[in-house]
């Protein structure tokens, strides 16, 4: 072997060793840059290696984020007849239930008080009336609204004479445990009218029968 092909295979071995040592090294310095995340519950931690795995108790699969459950609801049934006094003020072209006053009995859910108002403008022996009251237990209470296919019917074209009362209740809400209730109540009732002159005040005797399930959250 000459002196100068010497050299050449000298050079060209050193130049294979330096290329493969490059991409050697370039491969192991890119294998241990591997890197995973790892969760556990809420936690998450970075596990690098040259074949990275997660510690026991760890997964590689990111936990679904769970929603907030819905507050749950309930219902609850009332069966209630409550007795009491309507306080009507007649006027030329409509009669108002300036006040209405009544205490349950039966399944009332301790809500034996009832108060309220009302009104309507009677052109026949059937009108639709409209009204608002509450029922309460001193505590809690639970409010509602008649809805617009509530009526009243007098017995007799004339007074005196006696009004029967029907519809359904919405309910509006309320106060205390029955704060964001819902559902529509069943009615029934009534009361004597003595007079529909213009300018009579007068008050008697209401009876009223409030049925039906509703919600509460």
């Amino acid at each position: 072997m000459t002196r100068i092909t010497s050299i050449k295979w000298l050079c060209s071995l050193v130049a294979t060793t330096l290329l493969c040592g490059g991409v050697i090294g370039a491969s192991t310095a890119n294998a241990a840059t591997k890197s995973i995340n790892c969760y556990k519950g809420t936690g998450v931690k970075v596990v690098k290696a040259a074949s990275p795995k997660c510690p026991a108790g760890w997964t590689k699969t990111k936990p679904v984020a769970t929603k907030p459950a819905s507050p749950s609801t309930k219902s609850l049934s009332l069966n209630a007849t409550y007795s009491g006094k309507i306080a009507m003020l007649w006027s030329d072209s409509d009669v108002q239930a300036t006040s209405v006053t009544a205490t349950g009995s039966g399944t009332t859910l301790g809500l034996t008080q009832l108060v309220g108002s009302g009104s309507s403008s009677p052109s026949g022996q059937c009108d639709s009336i409209s009204g608002a009251g509450s029922i309460s237990d001193g505590t809690n209470t639970l409010k509602a609204n008649f809805d617009p296919s509530s009526q009243g019917c007098a017995k007799a074209s004339a007074a005196p004479t006696t009004v029967a009362i029907n519809g359904n209740a919405v309910i509006t809400g309320g106060t205390g445990k029955y704060a964001g209730a819902s559902g529509t109540l069943k009615f029934t009732g009534s009361f004597p009218v003595n007079s529909t002159a213009a300018g009579t005040n007068e008050t008697g005797a209401l009876t009223l029968t409030i049925s039906g399930t509703f919600n509460t959250k």
